[in-house]
């Protein structure tokens, strides 16, 4: 950033109030960059520190999605965990129909998905909802709940989970 707006180091240093070594060695990995010498390099460079601490390859970008099987389910988490308020993005894929109702699960908070492929079909309390591919479903967790597949055919959705969604689903 510094070099792009065509900035030397003593350039920076005088405006971050820093030494143009230490910022020297900041720059080249010599030195590891503390909080304190954060906050002053990212006001002088008029950015936020997650542009400065941002990494150079993908791996901040790319999400290697982590693969869990059970219970006639297979789920790939896709969020990484900065994801903001601690929530659970997944792709899930089920085999077998939701649960009854006296095994379906209560928790906390609300959950949301969409069907991404096949048929979903939602234990809702005693309701038994049919969902369909493209359409989506948003429901509170504090009713018994369940999702499985409707008929035959596997279901994939795409689902968003608070932490306490993600628990009682794993």
């Amino acid at each position: 950033m510094r070099l792009a707006r065509g900035w030397s180091l003593d350039t920076l240093a005088e405006r971050a109030y820093l030494s143009p070594s230490n910022l020297s060695r900041i720059e080249t990995g010599g030195r590891r960059i503390a909080l304190d010498q954060l906050v002053p390099i990212a006001r002088a460079l008029d950015a936020t520190i997650d542009q400065l601490v941002e990494s150079p390859d993908d791996e901040d970008v790319v999400i290697r999605p982590h693969q869990y099987e059970g219970r006639g389910m297979t789920t790939w988490t896709l969020a990484s965990s900065r994801t903001p308020g601690g929530l659970t993005v997944a792709k899930m894929r089920i085999t077998t129909p939701p649960s009854p109702l006296e095994e379906a699960g209560v928790h906390p908070g609300r959950d949301w998905f969409t069907v991404l492929t096949g048929t979903a079909a939602l234990r809702l309390g005693e309701r038994l909802i049919i969902v369909e591919q493209g359409n989506a479903a948003e429901f509170s967790t504090m009713i018994p709940h369940a999702i499985g597949a409707h008929g035959p055919q596997p279901v994939e959705v795409l689902t968003i989970l608070t932490a306490e969604g993600k628990h009682a689903h794993e």
